[in-house]
């Protein structure tokens, strides 16, 4: 009796550590070896951060004549870089290019000399100053480009002598001066205007004088002082730069205000997001440089 007692003792130790060896082998089989294990579900790098989309296609930009030579030679550096995009530029007076974008003529970014112009095709601008409740510019791409500085500056033989617009003021008084401005319908006129009402003079009465002359932009009165067929004009210094003339002064902010370029993609781009992309790199250090050869500088 004892002895059948302890085999089945024996019996029953044997079952416990044949169930607790089955138990530890079924955890064993379950393990993969590192070397097979799948993938992780969890998204690479390259997956998680894909590279952007490369611009292509045309990008037409209308753009202040006053930035025809800093704007061609960022257009041959940007089309090197992305081989798929043709920059295609229409440069005039701001006026000009906003009368072409109201009318409906094509375009994806526009740069103005001159706050009202941009101004008046802005829905989110002034009612005052958008009369029309004009509704093109993409308000979210809207910024503050760069800034430049209004300067008189004469012929190279300076045939009257002036050398500041003090002289300029007094040289209109004595009725002994051929001076030039740009239109009233375009910034550098407009800036002009401002310097003009500071010293008290009236516009209208001296071009009556036949003291005044106009240009239908700033190239247009650059020409002008340029080939001296006037004793001065008003220019900006980034054309006076490129056409190698005397600056003789420059109007402070006092005179005229700030002058400011802003930029924007409109509504209606055929190629908004390429256009989006050059906006974006104009902002950059490298364009930024090419402006500032010329005498254009971020706006403070």
């Amino acid at each position: 009796m004892k002895h059948t007692k302890l085999l089945a003792l024996l019996l029953a130790g044997v079952l416990a550590a044949s169930l607790t060896a089955c138990g530890s082998t079924g955890g064993s089989s379950s393990s993969v070896p590192e070397s097979s294990a799948p993938e992780s579900s969890a998204p690479s790098p390259a997956a998680s951060t894909p590279d952007e989309q490369e611009p292509e296609g045309e990008i037409i930009v209308f753009a202040a004549a006053s930035m025809t030579e800093t704007l061609n030679e960022i257009k041959t550096t940007y089309e090197a870089a992305h081989p798929g995009v043709t920059i295609t530029y229409n440069f005039d007076s701001s006026g000009t290019l906003k009368t072409q974008i109201e009318e409906g003529a094509d375009c994806d970014l526009f740069i103005s000399a001159g706050q009202t112009q941009m101004n008046q095709l802005d829905i989110e601008a002034d009612p005052s100053v958008n009369t029309d409740g004009l509704d093109f510019v993409d308000n979210a791409t809207r910024l503050n480009l760069l800034e430049n500085k209004v300067t008189l500056c004469v012929p190279d033989d300076n045939p009257k002598g002036i050398e500041s617009f003090d002289d300029l003021a007094e040289a209109f008084q004595a009725g002994d001066v051929l001076f030039c401005m740009g239109n009233s319908d375009v910034p550098v006129g407009q800036y002009t205007q401002k310097i003009l009402a500071y010293y008290g003079l009236d516009e209208t009465a001296l071009a009556n004088e036949g003291l005044i002359t106009y240009g239908s932009n700033v190239k247009e009165v650059t020409t002008q002082v340029k080939e001296g067929s006037v004793d001065c004009g008003v220019i900006y210094c980034t054309d006076a730069f490129s056409a190698e003339l005397k600056v003789v002064d420059s109007a402070t902010e006092e005179m005229c205000g700030q002058v400011i370029y802003p930029a924007a993609v409109l509504k209606n781009a055929p190629n908004h997001d390429a256009a989006q992309a050059f906006l974006d790199y104009l902002t950059t250090d490298e364009a930024m440089a090419v402006f500032e050869t010329v005498g254009f500088s971020p706006v403070a």
